[in-house]
């Protein structure tokens, strides 16, 4: 079945299976018994395709009627029974099913009376389509009449607009109604309408953060347990992405496969395959060696400081700029973490005034020898407060993998529940504003799990946004804040 990953593949496969049933005698016995395996499954009716934006879908059968539920295949129009085998009234029914595909909802005639519809009324069995959409939360309500009413996030909040809206306009116009207003009058009336519209807004908003901060100071408490679980259990694998896709980069004429994890506006976790070569891990990994130091963190004051929460050495590379048009390989590499992290999000990001590549490496010798395991404990690269980008700020990050541990060493997202694996050559990036300027609340808050065997290098390279030739990134404090801004009062 995971061969089969388009409807022009299914066709072609069972194509094939038609010439294996007029030819069956030319083949040996175990490819005889294999062809017929793959043939029978193909033969199924219901084969459903896996691919698209997954969604949830739930129908509820409101109807008064027991209620099939089809999908319908996109290219042969045949109804697969996704029911099992029927939702009776009064029930619900949860689907898994991706953005686009299409369900028809077809009346069961009646298990006393034989027959379809209501009293007095045509006898046919009536239907309904609904077509999954890109939005979440979406519900079915299958009412009276096998009618569909398809619902969802934003569905429901245009509604609540709307009856906010009618409420008010109901309001002014008893006001009006039956009165000879002034012109000064009417003006009064249409203001305490506004007012009201701006209350009644103003209610629900608050009912809807107070909600979402209650909903994120739970994922927040479970993401700290989940954290230590997915360390400590080495045999966790990676979370899969959400999405695949390709970059192309025309500049090198390569194409790179991209997992996309998170996509979100304002923070985007993103794993590319392949991203960085054996050639320009060694030419880091040389250039590092005489300036490794140990690692830092920011400071209250805007300074840095060694602290417990990270572990590890690493040392800053300056780009050799002048180099790229010859090939170095280091030049090479940062030009292409530019180019994608512009092609991801927009930013317009530029090479001048950015801070160094960082050669960070992770032993788990230490570890070994009784000591703490290296390790950076969740922190995050930026501001992740929801705020406004403070100019000259962190807006992004890239992180490649040139030597991998035996033990240890993944990268995790506790807040977003992605735990990555590493692997060579591939590169995890994230970013954590969003197009409005406004910063991430915490979805790029990361860690890495401490190293307990082997050592483990990567290269990265973080990015602000604000800087250039003349604002070089050491223009600012570790808090943000402009050295000759400082103490201008």
């Amino acid at each position: 079945a995971s061969v089969v990953r388009s409807n022009k593949t299914l066709q072609r496969l069972r194509k094939c299976c038609v010439l294996y049933k007029d030819n069956f005698m030319m083949y040996s016995l175990a490819a005889a018994s294999k062809a017929a395996v793959l043939c029978t499954f193909l033969a199924m009716p219901n084969i459903v395709l896996s691919q698209g934006v997954g969604r949830t879908i739930q129908f509820v059968n409101e109807s008064g009627k027991r209620i099939e539920v089809h999908w319908i295949h996109p290219d042969t129009g045949e109804m697969v029974l996704q029911s099992s085998p029927f939702i009776f009234n009064g029930a619900t029914f949860e689907l898994n099913s991706y953005v686009g595909h299409t369900f028809q909802l077809r009346e069961l005639p009646g298990k006393r009376s034989g027959v379809c519809g209501d009293a007095g009324e045509d006898m046919a069995c009536r239907t309904d389509m609904v077509t999954v959409s890109e939005n979440d939360e979406q519900v079915v309500l299958i009412k009276k009449g096998v009618v569909a009413i398809h619902e969802d996030d934003k569905t429901r909040a245009r509604d609540t607009t709307e009856e906010l809206m009618a409420y008010c306009r109901e309001s002014a116009k008893n006001k009006l109604q039956g009165s000879n207003l002034t012109g000064e009058a009417t003006t009064k009336v249409l203001d305490e309408m506004a007012e009201c519209v701006e209350e009644s807004v103003a209610k629900k908003l608050a009912e809807a953060n107070e909600e979402v901060v209650f909903q994120a100071k739970i994922r927040k408490e479970i993401a700290a347990k989940w954290e230590n679980y997915t360390c400590a259990d080495l045999e966790v694998e990676s979370s899969e992405p959400k999405e695949k896709s390709v970059w192309v980069n025309r500049k090198e004429y390569r194409r790179y496969t991209v997992g996309k994890f998170l996509d979100r506006d304002e923070a985007k976790i993103h794993v590319i395959e392949n991203f960085i070569t054996a050639e320009e891990c060694e030419a880091m990994e040389s250039a590092a060696e005489p300036r490794l130091h140990r690692a830092s963190v920011a400071d209250e004051s805007g300074g840095s400081k060694f602290s417990a929460a990270r572990k590890a050495m690493q040392a800053g590379i300056k780009v050799r700029w002048e180099l790229e048009d010859k090939g170095n390989p280091i030049a090479v590499l940062s030009r292409r973490v530019y180019d994608y992290t512009n092609y991801a999000t927009g930013y317009g990001l530029e090479e001048f005034g950015q801070e160094d590549l960082m050669s960070i490496q992770y032993f788990g010798r230490n570890y070994e020898s009784g000591e703490e395991p290296d390790r950076y404990t969740p922190h995050c690269d930026g501001d992740c407060n929801g705020l406004k980008h403070k100019d000259g700020g962190r807006v992004a990050t890239m992180v490649m993998y040139c030597k991998i541990p035996d033990e240890g060493g993944a990268t995790q997202f506790r807040n977003s529940g992605i735990h990555i694996k590493p692997k060579f050559g591939m590169a995890t990036f994230f970013s954590y504003m969003g197009s409005d300027g406004i910063m991430d609340t915490g979805f790029t808050e990361h860690s890495g799990c401490p190293v307990t065997k082997g050592d483990k290098k990567i290269v990265t390279q973080w990015m602000r946004y604000g800087v250039d030739k003349d604002n070089h990134w050491t223009s600012w404090n570790t808090m943000g804040v402009k050295h000759s801004e400082a103490y201008n009062d």
